[in-house]
C-alpha cells in the first residue's frame, strides 16, 4: 500500500548555503522547527536529474548528537519525494569514506551524511547534513548552489507518514508501503575495499618479523573506532591495547575530534611515553588522518608525497597504475617533485575534496591530499583517514623487507634525501570576528612585489583562481597566495568548515634540499614574522596567538 504523504507548509530560513563540506551549525540552529526538514527538501529537491523518483539513497554519519533523529527525518521526507530505497549503516552508523563506498558498490543515486566532521559534538556543539552525488564524492557547487537557492524559495516540504521509526539498530530489510530500508552493517564493505586495496599478508608477515612494531591508533571517540578494531585488531591481528578511544560517542567525550597534535594530545602523549613505533589518528567522520612516531611528526603534505613515492608497494596501484597526483593549492610542493620524478601529470586545485572527483572521474588523478589532514585515492571519491593510516602500515612492511629496522623517522630521511624538503606550518585562529577576518584579507589583496626584508623578496601576489581541466568551471578567491624569490610561500585562507565566525588559516613553506632534519618552526620562524606583519593580523583580528599549530 503507498505512503500517506503530507505537505508540510514552511517558509525559508537564511544562511542555508551549504560550504566545502555541507551545511553546518549549532545543533540548536538545526533544532529549530523546520529548518532541518527545509534543507533535507532542498537536497531532493535539487537533486541531478533523474532526480529522486525511485532513486536509491545511502544515509548515514558519524554518530554525533542528534544524528539519529535526523536518519528518521531523512527518510520520511525522502520517501515522499520519491526515494525507492534507503541504505542505511547500522544505528545510523557510517564513516564518510564508508558512504562513498557504498554509494558506488550499489550504484546508488546519492548519499546523505550526517557529519560536521572535525568539529565538537554534543547538544551546545555542531551538526552538519551534507549531500554527496553518484560518484560517491562531495556534491559540486553547481548542485550545491542549486540546493542553496531550493532553500531560499521554499514553502513546503513533502513528510511521508509511517507506522512506525526505523529500526536502526537490527542489520536487514524493512519494508515501508513501496519504500524498502536496508540496514547494513557498517564496517562490511569498506573493510573488504581496504583488504583488496592493500597487501594484509605483507603487514601480518612484517609484525611476525618485527615483533618490537608497536601500533597506537586513536579514534577521537569518533565514528572509526569500530573500523580500526576490525582492521588493525581482527585482520592484522594487533592486540586490543593498540586502540584508544575507539567507542563513537554523541558528544566525542566532550573533545574536539580532530587529529593534529593540540586535540589528540592523549595519543600524542601515549606515543611518546610508551615510545610507540607508530601512531595515528583519525577525525570524527573519519575522513582525516594524522600519522607519526615517537620521534617524528609526518605532517599530511609529507604524507601524501611519500604514499604518492612509494605507490608501487601498494596492490591497488599495481594493478590500476598511477595516473595522476594532485594537492590542494596550501598543501606543500612536496608531492609535485614525486611528480616530477615519476613523470606524472599533478594538479593543484582549491581546498575542498569535491574539486579532486572531475580529475579522478576522467582517469587522470590517482592520489591526492590536503595539508588539513586529508589524504586519499580514487578508490572512494571522499578523502580517507584509515585508508591512509594502513598505507603506512604497508609503506613500513615494504621499506622493512630491504632495510630491516626502518622506521616512520628513516622513512621521511630517505624521502628528504632524494627530494630535499619542503618545510611547512599552518597556524590556525579559530571563531575570529568575521568582519576583522574579512578586512584583513581585503588588506592582503592589496600589497604588491618588493623587498618585505632584507632575506625574502617578493616575486607574486595573487587571489587563487581554479578553472576545472575537466568541466572548465571557474572557482574564485581561494586564499592570498605570497611568492618569495626562492620559492617559499605564504598563503592566507578564511576556512570555511567552522559552524560559527571565521577560521583564519596561515599557511607557511620553505623549500631547502641541504638542512633537512631542522625543527619546521625553527626553519619558518622568519617567514611567520613577516606573515604576522604583512596581514597585520593582530590589528585586525586581535589575536596574538594561534588557536593551534600544524
Amino acid at each position: 500500500m503507498p505512503l500517506s504523504v503530507r505537505s508540510v507548509p514552511t517558509s525559508p530560513f537564511e544562511g542555508q548555503k551549504p560550504g566545502t563540506s555541507g551545511l553546518r551549525k549549532r545543533v540548536k540552529v538545526f533544532k529549530q522547527v523546520n529548518y532541518t526538514e527545509n534543507f533535507i527538501q532542498a537536497i531532493f529537491t535539487a537533486m541531478p536529474a533523474p532526480g529522486p523518483q525511485n532513486a536509491t539513497m545511502v544515509v548515514g554519519g558519524d554518530g554525533r548528537y542528534y544524528m539519529k533523529d535526523v536518519v528518521q527525518k531523512i527518510v520520511r521526507i525522502g520517501a515522499a519525494n520519491g526515494i525507492k530505497r534507503f541504505i542505511i549503516g547500522q544505528d545510523g552508523i557510517l564513516s564518510t569514506p564508508a558512504a562513498s563506498a557504498i554509494i558506488r558498490k550499489n550504484n546508488a543515486d546519492g548519499g546523505i551524511i550526517l557529519t560536521a566532521s572535525h568539529n565538537p559534538g554534543g547538544p551546545q556543539n555542531d551538526f552538519g547534513i551534507k549531500y554527496n552525488t553518484r560518484n560517491g564524492g562531495p556534491a559540486p557547487e553547481s548542485v550545491t548552489d542549486a540546493i542553496y537557492e531550493a532553500t531560499r524559495t521554499i514553502s513546503e516540504y513533502q513528510e511521508a507518514e509511517l507506522d512506525e521509526p526505523v529500526d536502526l539498530s537490527t542489520v536487514g530489510v524493512q519494508q515501508f508501503g513501496q519504500v524498502t530500508v536496508d540496514i547494513v552493517d557498517s564496517t562490511a564493505d569498506y573493510v573488504d575495499l581496504i583488504k583488496e586495496i592493500f597487501d594484509f599478508e605483507l603487514i601480518r608477515k612484517f609484525r611476525q618479523e618485527a615483533p618490537e612494531f608497536s601500533l597506537l591508533f586513536d579514534a577521537l571517540n569518533g565514528v572509526t573506532g569500530p573500523y580500526g578494531r576490525r582492521i588493525f585488531v581482527e585482520e592484522l591481528g594487533f592486540p586490543e591495547s593498540c586502540l584508544e578511544q575507539c567507542t563513537p560517542l554523541e558528544d566525542f567525550g566532550g573533545s574536539h575530534p580532530d587529529p593534529n597534535l593540540t586535540y589528540a594530545h592523549k595519543l600524542v602523549e601515549r606515543v611518546n611515553r610508551e615510545i610507540i613505533t607508530l601512531g595515528a589518528a583519525s577525525d570524527g567522520d573519519g575522513d582525516r588522518n594524522m600519522v607519526l612516531s615517537h620521534d617524528w611528526f609526518v605532517t599530511p603534505s609529507d604524507s601524501v608525497a611519500v604514499i604518492a613515492h612509494y605507490a608501487e608497494c601498494i596492490p591497488y596501484f599495481k594493478r590500476t597504475g598511477v595516473q595522476g597526483l594532485a594537492r590542494s593549492m596550501p598543501t606543500s610542493c612536496a608531492i609535485d617533485r614525486v611528480a616530477a620524478a615519476k613523470g606524472l601529470e599533478v594538479f593543484e586545485v582549491p581546498t575542498g575534496w569535491k574539486f579532486f572527483g572531475n580529475l579522478m572521474d576522467a582517469g587522470r588523478l590517482s592520489i591526492c591530499g590536503e595539508e588539513s589532514f586529508g589524504t586519499g585515492s580514487d578508490h572512494i571519491r571522499e578523502k580517507d583517514g584509515i585508508w591512509a593510516i594502513v598505507a603506512w602500515l604497508n609503506i613500513i612492511a615494504h621499506v622493512n623487507q630491504t632495510k630491516p629496522g626502518a622506521t616512520v623517522r628513516s622513512i621521511m630521511l630517505d624521502f628528504f634525501a632524494t627530494y630535499g624538503r619542503n618545510y611547512f606550518t599552518r597556524y590556525d585562529y579559530e571563531e575570529v570576528e568575521s568582519a576583522g577576518a574579512s578586512q584583513m584579507m581585503d588588506h592582503l589583496r592589496t600589497l604588491k612585489p618588493g623587498v618585505c626584508d632584507n632575506e625574502y623578496t617578493i616575486v607574486n601576489i595573487d587571489d587563487f583562481e581554479y578553472t576545472d581541466p575537466i568541466d572548465k568551471s571557474v572557482t574564485k578567491n581561494q586564499g592570498v597566495r605570497i611568492v618569495f624569490e626562492d620559492t617559499s610561500r605564504i598563503i592566507f585562507r578564511l576556512s570555511g568548515t567552522g559552524s560559527q565566525g571565521a577560521t583564519v588559516r596561515i599557511y607557511i613553506e620553505r623549500y631547502d634540499d641541504q638542512s633537512v632534519d631542522m625543527d619546521a618552526q625553527d626553519a619558518l620562524k622568519p617567514l611567520v614574522d613577516i606573515a604576522r606583519k604583512l596581514s597585520m593580523l593582530e590589528k585586525f583580528t586581535g589575536r596574538t596567538e594561534p588557536t593551534v599549530i600544524t
